[in-house]
């Protein structure tokens, strides 16, 4: 359990900030973060955080980088454990995803409301789109096997990623009772495959 008084030593400051941050961030939202606070709970001076950032912004917006990449790692590893067909691969995948949003509830709100903000840097622009190709590339290497119907990869991907993160975010907010969520994932799997099949199977 974290307290207000751990402290920090040495090593890379930067990364015990982003920690602390995190911890902050899940425990009482985004408008609680403050470097000063930070500072104060790691037991450095006031100033050294802005070392690393220079204003609150800049903190928010390194979270949500770590956390597109931490995604993107998550569904990759997902894939690499996954048998070859789509539905395996997409369904291993829709898991991870799930899995990373229970986890991760508050880092996700950050990372989309800053993927969309016009100044968002462009190494997350590339983190944001770096985890949606690994959903692109396993929509491709189904159509090309012949397990997903044909089309732009874009439009058969958008209503996966809809369905996606539509459960994902019922399931954080605790939206649905008990019992249906945890049939829930396996439904809403099956119903992405139905709508990612080829015509007239």
């Amino acid at each position: 359990m974290h307290t207000r008084t751990r402290r920090y030593h040495h090593g890379d400051l930067r990364a015990a900030l982003l920690t602390r941050a995190e911890e902050t961030l899940k425990e009482k939202g985004p408008s609680a973060l403050s470097l000063r606070e930070l500072a104060r709970d790691l037991g450095v001076s006031h100033a050294a955080p802005s070392r690393h950032f220079k204003d609150k912004q800049a903190l928010l917006d390194a979270l949500a980088l770590a956390g597109f990449e931490r995604l993107a790692v998550a569904l990759e590893r997902s894939r690499g454990s996954a048998g070859e067909s789509f539905a395996e691969r997409l369904d291993v995948m829709v898991r991870a995803y799930v899995d990373f949003a229970r986890q991760n509830a508050a880092l996700l709100d950050l990372m989309y409301s800053i993927k969309h903000d016009p100044e968002a840097s462009e190494a997350l622009r590339e983190a944001a789109e770096r985890w949606a190709e690994v959903l692109v590339s396993v929509i491709d290497e189904g159509q090309r096997r012949g397990e997903v119907r044909e089309g732009p990869l874009e439009r058969v991907g958008v209503p996966v990623f809809a369905v996606l993160h539509g459960y994902a975010g019922l399931v954080t907010a605790g939206m649905l009772p008990p019992e249906v969520a945890g049939s829930g994932l396996d439904e809403v799997i099956a119903f992405a495959l139905r709508g990612c099949a080829p015509d007239g199977s």
